[in-house]
């Protein structure tokens, strides 16, 4: 088993490999993760951790009993994660490498990373002044029948783009720019279907990347369906909420 210990960012969003991760930091805790991934070499690779928040909040309260104006704000690396914050996060996360980590006027960052490789979270630790977390490197296998199984999800991509693009009344990608290595297929669908966060999760932890695409083939049917059936789209932008108050 191989482990790495990084720092932990946690997130209410799934970050899949070879996504692209756009980040505004302001919590005091990641200020001092982005200052300490900043003593990296620009040479070495700056990496952390993401994981989806099971329970708990993002961004920590401004002060738990609100509007009890003299109630004491929740502070430190786990605040708004519990007493556990072990249990506050799903198992599997995500590898960020973050490409450009820019510090603002007045402290906050800019940060874009790239998701890279998948991880199991084995143990956080809250001792410091910002989040680190023990992690179990995950293997990508293919699993039987991955390439087929590509193929199938992006047809039923391309699909559901088309039903998705005259529900909105305007144009989207024909998608024949998308790739076709099995595993990329399976992140890329997995990140561009409207989905919550436990369906992104269960994608993120499937056992191999056929599983995902088998999985993501019933998904992409069902929502093309509905969307048939629908005179008009819902809000889905309520699904889809920013990467990050952070």
């Amino acid at each position: 088993m191989t482990t790495v210990r990084l720092p932990l960012f946690p997130l209410n969003s799934v970050l899949f490999p070879g996504l692209v991760l756009p980040l505004n930091v302001f919590e005091e805790r990641y200020r001092a993760m982005m200052r300490d991934l900043l003593k990296t070499p620009e040479d070495e690779s700056r990496r952390f951790a993401v994981v989806a928040i099971r329970d708990g909040h993002e961004v920590s309260p401004s002060a738990p009993g609100m509007p009890d104006g003299t109630a004491v704000p929740d502070r430190g690396p786990a605040a708004g994660f519990g007493d556990d914050p072990l249990a506050a996060f799903h198992e599997v996360g995500c590898v960020a490498d973050a490409a450009t980590i820019r510090e603002r006027a007045d402290g906050s960052f800019e940060v874009l990373a790239t998701g890279t490789t998948r991880v199991r979270l084995l143990s956080v630790d809250a001792s410091g002044a910002f989040l680190t977390a023990e992690l179990e490197e995950l293997p990508e296998d293919p699993g039987d029948e991955a390439g087929a199984l590509a193929e199938g999800v992006l047809r039923a991509f391309r699909q559901y783009q088309k039903r998705l693009a005259g529900a909105r009344e305007r144009s989207l990608s024909t998608g024949a720019d998308l790739p076709d290595e099995p595993a990329v297929v399976s992140y890329l669908v997995a990140a561009a279907v409207m989905l919550d966060v436990p369906a992104r999760q269960r994608l993120l932890q499937a056992p191999d990347t056929a599983s995902r695409l088998r999985e993501e083939l019933k998904v992409l049917r069902a929502e093309t369906t509905i969307i048939r059936n629908l005179p008009s789209l819902p809000a889905s932008d309520l699904t889809r909420g920013p990467t990050s108050l952070n």
